[in-house]
């Protein structure tokens, strides 16, 4: 980061001075060069250093590469996030499969001939010891 900052410092120096200059100066020394770049091209490539300093900063690249150099940390919140989705997902089943079951006894209620059999032998099953 601090060499992303110094190289756009070096180059808003380089523009500062250009926008200090007279017109006729400006006009000569657009088409000047510094070893072989012109002072538009340092312009642009400010510019273009600039967002992708915002960019890395906003996708967080540094704390990331920190968290991968730490391995013990990553697989403890590996480890901690499969025991959660594991915990997740064994609790949704089993709420689902209550509601199933709410359901279907609700439905034996009705005494409906075809259904309802096959639900009363359903709840056998689950009350069995």
């Amino acid at each position: 980061m601090r060499l992303l900052r110094e190289v756009s410092n070096v180059a808003d120096a380089d523009w500062n001075q250009e926008k200090t200059k007279n017109i006729s100066e400006k006009k000569s020394e657009k088409t000047a060069d510094y070893n072989g770049v012109s002072v538009h091209e340092l312009a642009r490539l400010n510019h273009q250093v600039t967002l992708l300093s915002e960019t890395l900063e906003k996708m967080r690249l540094a704390e990331y590469i920190a968290y991968l150099n730490r391995p013990g940390r990553m697989l403890w919140f590996n480890f901690l996030v499969g025991l959660l989705r594991g915990l997740g997902t064994a609790l949704g089943a089993g709420l689902l499969a209550g509601f199933a079951y709410f359901l279907l006894k609700r439905i034996v209620v009705l005494n409906l001939p075809v259904i309802g059999g096959f639900i009363a032998e359903l709840s056998k099953y689950v009350h069995q010891p």
